[in-house]
């Protein structure tokens, strides 16, 4: 009877380990197929208006920037302006000391009455035929003369006060009061600010596709691009938006730079605060939307020695690597340039699992509307 017994206990225990091996192994496989890898997620490109935005570093030009200069040499006697001022036109800016002039122009004048009577009494005797026709005409020179050097010491004499020639602001005085000006001294700088000219240069790939553009049109001048439904923008060096937009119609320079390849545009800003100064920088912003534009995320692409590639997934559900050519890259989303059809399928989630040529057994198919709505970038 012990001996059964103990062959029982025997039989109980191994049933027991065995039961525990198999519990075990339900757990292994359990726990494997927990960890299987999630499906392969699929899209397609989207077609959708994108609005891009192309930015370019510029400087800042007064439409009318001028040096004030001295015509005649003297001492600077009177500065009624100060830096920074704004004027009006014809408004007094320096004045020269005048009296040196002021004397030869009164002797001058008195020149020129001289040459008259001395005209006068030629002309009575040439009407008595006491003085010939050549030496009437010697006096009617002298007379001419003497009144072109009035003139010119009128002028001299004006040329000692200067006057603002337009509305514009004074820049910094590089002649103090006192100070001996020779002529053709720079005194100090005019700007007119009303209008800003927003100077930059275009690549020219860029150049070529602003021509190519809908919209762009040559009518009226070929040194114009008139950028039709797109906005002109200045970003200050604080980061902020100026208030105000420039004009559509940008100036083109005549030829391009051969050393860098750029080709320089100009953008007029209108400036009725006075906030913006010549010399100021800022970045540029050209905002446009592109229609019917085939849009892919950037996730779903991966680079190799520089050139871009997607897996397109086939009827079989075979992987195949494409390279891709992209025409803008935005934030988060790329626009394809060539590479890709409309309803063509491709990996957007799980690049990394897939291999050219691969069979893909476990998919998932996004809408390619979904794939980008949540992304940072928004297109409509």
């Amino acid at each position: 009877m012990k001996l059964q017994h103990v062959w029982a206990t025997l039989i109980v225990t191994g049933l027991g380990l065995l039961a525990g091996v198999a519990c075990s192994r339900k757990h292994a496989d359990a726990g494997h197929q927990e960890e299987a890898p999630p499906p392969v997620v699929l899209t397609s490109a989207s077609v959708m208006a994108v609005p891009t935005t192309q930015a370019y570093v510029c400087r800042l030009q007064s439409r009318r920037h001028i040096e004030i200069r001295a015509l005649n040499e003297g001492y600077l006697e009177e500065i009624p302006v100060q830096e920074g001022q704004a004027v009006r036109a014809g408004e007094r800016l320096f004045d020269l000391y005048p009296v040196l002039y002021r004397t030869k122009l009164e002797a001058e004048k008195a020149e020129l009455r001289l040459a008259e009577i001395n005209l006068q009494n030629t002309e009575k005797l040439a009407g008595r035929g006491f003085v010939s026709a050549p030496e009437l005409a010697r006096a009617t020179a002298e007379r001419d003369r003497a009144k072109a050097k009035v003139d010119r010491a009128t002028a001299e004499a004006g040329f000692t006060r200067i006057f603002a020639p337009f509305d514009g602001i004074v820049g910094r005085q590089l002649m103090q009061h006192g100070s001996l000006i020779e002529a053709g001294d720079t005194l100090t700088t005019l700007s007119d600010n009303a209008v800003m000219w927003a100077y930059f240069n275009v690549p020219e790939a860029d150049y070529l596709r602003f021509k190519s553009l809908q919209g762009a049109s040559n009518a009226g001048s070929p040194r114009s691009l008139d950028l039709s439904g797109a906005t002109v923008q200045l970003r200050l060096a604080n980061g902020q938006i100026f208030d105000k937009n420039a004009a559509t119609t940008l100036t083109i320079e005549s030829e391009f730079n051969r050393e860098t390849g750029n080709i320089e545009f100009r953008a007029d800003f209108p400036n009725p605060d006075g906030l913006l100064r010549h010399g100021q920088t800022g970045t540029l912003l050209i905002n446009q939307r592109l229609s019917g534009a085939l849009v892919i995320p950037q996730q779903a692409t991966f680079e190799v020695l520089d050139r871009r590639y997607v897996f397109v997934v086939d009827e079989k559900a075979v992987a195949h690597q494409r390279e891709i050519n992209i025409a803008r890259e935005l934030e988060d989303i790329f626009v394809i340039k060539s590479g890709l059809k409309t309803g063509e399928k491709f990996v957007l989630e799980g690049v990394r699992q897939v291999r050219d040529g691969k069979h893909l057994e476990h998919t998932e198919m996004r809408a390619a509307q979904d794939a980008v709505k949540n992304l940072k970038f928004k297109a409509e």
